[in-house]
């Protein structure tokens, strides 16, 4: 047991130090220039990523004032476009909705990207084609260099496969550890965290 914590932690390491952080730091100037402009933020993600873009919206709101949101904060209109009309426009229906347009941007968590001919994630897909089509930043934050997020977003940090068979966990709990590093980027962040501002 203590074996394969060892060997989880230093994977880690390992992945975020051949992560690109040029990346990272074209990201987080791309994203100030859109909230800069007055721009929106659009934050999509299934699954563990949906928990992801909830408390992202929370962090970039209260921390960088950007005005953001996420499709999977209101379930009940999700469940109300999934059953209505699909799985696979809920997120484009619900950005239509929301009037996304060119000043805006979306920023996608994802393991794979999407792949519309795998039929995975394919929400995801229509929604990023949706934003590049009306103008719209797409930015990424991924585990694949081959899934449709990594090959059509304006800027994409590919967190390194190296240890294939954790893909999803590691993807998972470092693309945590990117957003909360743009969240503290000093080209977004506005406001100190509650506890650095009281100590």
């Amino acid at each position: 047991m203590n074996d394969f914590v060892e060997q989880y932690l230093q994977e880690s390491v390992e992945i975020l130090a051949a992560c690109d952080g040029e990346s990272i730091n074209a990201m987080a100037r791309g994203l100030a220039a859109c909230r800069g402009n007055g721009g929106r933020l659009f934050i999509l993600g299934v699954g563990g990523s949906a928990g992801h873009a909830s408390h992202a919206v929370n962090d970039f709101r209260k921390i960088c004032s950007f005005e953001a949101y996420t499709p999977t904060d209101n379930v009940s209109e999700l469940t109300a476009r999934v059953n209505d009309d699909g799985w696979d426009s809920s997120f484009v229906e619900w950005l239509k909705g929301s009037r996304v347009g060119s000043g805006d941007a979306l920023l996608v968590f994802s393991v794979g990207g999407g792949n519309r001919a795998h039929k995975i994630s394919v929400n995801l897909v229509n929604a990023i084609d949706h934003g590049k089509s009306v103008g719209a930043s797409v930015f990424a934050i991924v585990g694949a260099d081959d899934g449709h997020a990594a090959k059509v977003a304006d800027q994409c940090l590919v967190i390194p496969p190296l240890y294939p068979d954790r893909r999803t966990p590691h993807t998972e709990g470092l693309t945590a550890v990117v957003w909360h590093l743009l969240v503290s980027h000093p080209a977004l962040a506005r406001e100190k965290t509650k506890w650095e501002s009281v100590l």
